[in-house]
């Protein structure tokens, strides 16, 4: 007689990394280069979950980019109802990153921490750039770190905060200045299918 016990066919979980309910507002491209708005329901390191007005196809490379999480490139692994799943592949040094940016929002509320900045920041491999004054100046300047909506230069020319001028060829505005050069704001965000440290200005 078998006294093995019984064991339950209860569905096991599939997912290894643990999900957190976030509603972060972000843009992903899909492999045609078309681009959406979307909302995550969703995230963990291994994957998220998104409303998207387009679903993609299964297995579908997929772009996103969010500003409290950065880039995040993945594969369509499922439909869901207004939306999709994706994978998140990343290599571990930014994936550890994700863990503590997921951890900072989802405790944000509980501990009362303020809102901040929480747009990825790079540091592009090409770091010289240009600026061109409104009077057709032009001076050298470093970038120091770039966003997606923005800069932080070190530069010795200076502008008046507000003021529009030119890094390479995309405009943008002086919002702070600090020390050794400035902060800028793009007048158009980066498109995140460019946003990596190949970016150049």
């Amino acid at each position: 007689m078998n006294l093995q016990p019984k064991i339950s066919a209860r569905p096991v979980e599939r997912r290894r990394h643990a999900r957190v309910k976030l509603a972060l507002l972000g843009r992903y491209m899909l492999e045609d280069r078309r681009e959406f708005p979307c909302q995550t329901i969703d995230v963990s390191v291994g994957g998220l979950a998104v409303t998207a007005p387009v679903r993609g196809a299964l297995g579908e490379r997929v772009i996103a980019y969010f500003d409290s999480l950065g880039r995040i490139e993945g594969t369509i692994v499922r439909h869901i109802d207004f939306g999709f799943a994706m994978t998140a592949n990343m290599p571990p040094a930014k994936r550890e990153k994700l863990v503590n940016q997921l951890t900072w929002l989802v405790n944000r509320k509980t501990l009362g921490l303020p809102e901040d900045r929480r747009h990825e920041r790079i540091i592009p491999n090409c770091l010289q750039t240009t600026l061109r004054f409104p009077d057709g100046t032009l001076a050298p300047a470093k970038i120091v770190d770039i966003s997606v909506s923005g800069a932080a230069i070190a530069c010795m020319a200076r502008a008046p905060m507000g003021s529009m001028l030119h890094i390479g060829r995309r405009p943008a505005r002086v919002v702070r200045m600090f020390e050794h050069g400035m902060a800028l704001e793009f007048a158009l965000p980066l498109s995140f299918d460019v946003f990596d440290e190949n970016v150049v200005l």
